[in-house]
């Protein structure tokens, strides 16, 4: 079976194998520079369950392996040991769905029961244990995370989420592609537009429909706003974070200002619901794009000089430099993805790679360092804040006309859909499975916080306990868009 994914995904081969050929088939896809896209099981049909691995490679590209399994209390071999990031995807689907790896971490991960979790304990002299959470001062999603420190050296942290599970795949099923999709957008607020064209492009998929080129157009202009405004809190928080409030306080004003911008342009601060399947759900009249175009215009020169003012400044400098390190080597085994991969020196950016309409004439070059601290990763984002803005702003002198949405057909022309698209934190991955009549009969969501959470217990070992919020927030992962 094929299945053809919107944008420039191309054909993506859907292999059977069976529970026993999994490891080497992992194995091998590793071997050859692949990664681990995202792992869930299906058990629409609660007879005939059937594991899930989406696996990625750059000659490749997007690769499926379905292995069918024989009942429900039939289980798989655990991929934990080939791709790390497979561990906690094991266990969330033995939570979901009781379906478990065979030789896997056996702890829960989203449910949560009576019984203390077992954190992995350290001993030895000295050694005591710092908890933190799951509840956090002011907005933050909900985590646990367990320090074991001696004095203020920290040798280990586990964190511990899933204290905000929603039920996503089970509300999905029985609705619709269209109806589908203002939940989608709600799987990370910070992130809706990132998840909003990931759905609608595995929804086009089925139904054999490629939006307006108008449409494209403003979808990209969207995901670069969420880009820019979520590069700005942070860099700010970055700055707080390392007591430089004059940083913090600066780069909240622009990301206010972009804000309420937007709420005059599109009717929200954060543009949720306006990338449905088929097209957008707003346009630009050329006095709104002009407005926009000069706002980002002042944006860009004002971060430019505050970029100036973060490098120069010794205090910064000395807090994020040599901070969190994650080195290339452990990133790849890893499978770190997104602006912290590539602040470790590993050049991935779907923009570049598999650019789906309208990216491949602008032949982005992901913004990389190598250096893999706090200070690589603000880089990475001070490199990618200039580029959005310059993208936006050439999306926006030359605007397609025409339509920007196209109805929807009523019967669809594939079961399965693919999305993939790079939000602000790395590669988010949905994948749609619809009857004939287009209801939806699984789905499954991927934020890459899944495999980075892992990559910042391994940064802060060795760290100072009071650096620890500060490498946390240069990742800024995601608490519920692994909560599902």
């Amino acid at each position: 079976m094929i299945a053809r994914a919107a944008g420039d995904l191309g054909a993506v081969p859907e292999r059977s194998a069976e529970p026993g050929d999994l490891p080497g088939l992992a194995a091998a896809a590793r071997e050859e520079g692949g990664r681990l896209v995202s792992l869930w099981v299906e058990d629409h049909d609660a007879a005939r369950p059937r594991l899930c691995v989406a696996l990625a490679c750059a000659a490749s590209g997007l690769t499926l392996l379905t292995v069918p399994l024989a009942s429900p209390a039939d289980g798989y071999p655990s991929l934990a040991g080939i791709f790390p990031a497979a561990g906690r995807l094991e266990r969330a689907a033995r939570d979901l769905t009781g379906i478990g790896a065979e030789g896997g971490d056996s702890r829960p991960w989203l449910l949560h029961p009576p019984a203390p979790y077992p954190f992995v304990t350290v001993g030895g002299e000295g050694v005591h244990e710092i908890p933190v959470g799951p509840v956090h001062a002011g907005v933050i999603e909900p985590g646990r995370f367990l320090l074991s420190v001696v004095g203020e050296k920290i040798l280990r942290l586990e964190e511990r989420l899933g204290y905000t599970h929603r039920g996503i795949p089970g509300l999905l099923r029985g609705r619709d592609l269209a109806a589908g999709a203002p939940l989608a957008a709600r799987l990370a607020g910070d992130t809706t537009v990132g998840y909003a064209w990931a759905y609608a492009q595995a929804a086009e998929t089925i139904l054999g429909l490629s939006p307006p080129p108008r449409a494209h157009s403003l979808r990209a202009v969207a995901l670069e706003l969420e880009r820019v405004a979520n590069h700005l809190g942070d860099l700010g928080a970055l700055g707080t974070d390392a007591g430089f409030a004059f940083g913090g306080s600066q780069f909240a004003i622009l990301k206010e200002e972009l804000l309420r911008l937007n709420r005059t342009l599109f009717g929200r601060r954060y543009l949720i619901d306006l990338l449905p399947p088929g097209g957008v759900a707003f346009d630009l009249a050329p006095t709104g794009a002009l407005r926009l175009e000069r706002h980002l215009g002042k944006l860009a020169r004002t971060a430019a000089e505050l970029r100036a003012l973060y490098d120069d400044h010794p205090g910064l400098r000395d807090r994020f430099r040599s901070t969190g390190i994650v080195p290339t080597d452990l990133a790849r085994r890893l499978g770190l993805t997104g602006l912290a991969a590539r602040a470790s020196g590993i050049a991935r950016d779907l923009r570049a790679e598999r650019p789906c309409p309208p990216y491949a004439p602008f032949r982005l070059a992901p913004a990389v360092r190598h250096e893999g601290d706090v200070l690589a990763r603000a880089g990475v984002r001070f490199a990618e804040l200039e580029v959005s803005l310059e993208l936006v702003r050439a999306l926006l002198a030359d605007l397609p006309p025409g339509p920007t949405a196209l109805p929807l057909p009523r019967t669809p022309l594939k079961e399965r859909g693919f999305g993939w698209i790079e939000g602000w934190r790395g590669p988010l991955f949905v994948s749609l499975l619809a009857d004939r009549g287009g209801t939806i009969r699984d789905a499954h969501l991927h934020d890459p916080s899944w495999e980075n959470w892992p990559a910042l217990e391994h940064a802060v070992v060795g760290e100072i306990v009071a650096d620890f919020p500060l490498v946390n927030k240069s990742f800024n992962l995601a608490y519920s868009a692994v909560d599902l």
